[in-house]
């Protein structure tokens, strides 16, 4: 079972294309023979961690992908580390603000994604393999707001469950008839089918400059 998660739009936007690309990825999966299934997070800190958990309860999956609209980003962020921190710039859809306060109260400070990004980048870098049109990187910050929140309580949920592969991806923002819509998810259906049988990472340098 794989299952995907995107948020509900925020910041008075009307749509959040984490969650098209979710549902569309979902229905790739499905098409391809796989147990998939999308599930709307809501843009609130106080809420979006016992949703995840809730989902997770229900659904068992064995991969799970959340996703999030990072607006000022132009390609995919297959996010690697999510902090045990959060600093909100703006507030939630509940009117909430959090500034310096941990996600988990005595948590480790931080956790690596349990999905296989560098096979993941280069399956997306190989156009014969047609994963999605798509500009992908390795990210090293998945900010300080719901989404970082929602990364780092799912990996303190399933980082001691056996045999799930979790993490977090950040897409840029799309319209909703945007074709963009279709290439990343398909390109997050790659990640997707590759967390279900991980083998070892290649060894690709994808690191940054500063």
């Amino acid at each position: 079972m794989i299952l995907l998660t995107g948020f509900e739009p925020f910041g008075g936007a009307e749509s959040n294309s984490s969650l098209a690309v979710a549902r569309e990825a979902a229905l790739i999966l499905e098409e391809q023979g796989l147990r998939a299934a999308a599930a709307e997070l809501p843009c609130v800190f106080a809420t979006a961690p016992a949703v995840l958990e809730g989902l997770l309860a229900a659904r068992r999956p064995h991969v799970v992908i959340a996703l999030g609209l990072a607006a000022g980003r132009s390609t995919l962020g297959l996010e690697k580390v999510a902090i045990n921190h959060l600093d909100a710039r703006i507030a939630d859809n509940a009117g909430k603000q959090p500034i310096d306060l941990p996600v988990v109260a005595g948590g480790p400070a931080a956790y690596f994604s349990g999905l296989p990004l560098k096979a993941a980048l280069q399956a997306l870098r190989d156009p014969a393999a047609g994963n999605g049109h798509v500009a992908a990187e390795i990210s090293y910050s998945a900010g300080t707001f719901v989404c970082n929140q929602v990364f780092y309580a799912l990996m303190h949920h399933t980082h001691a469950v056996p045999g799930v592969s979790a993490g977090f991806v950040h897409v840029p923002p799309m319209r909703d008839a945007d074709p963009g819509i279709g290439h990343h998810a398909r390109a997050v259906a790659a990640l997707a089918r590759l967390a279900l049988d991980p083998g070892p990472e290649p060894a690709l340098a994808a690191g940054t400059e500063y």
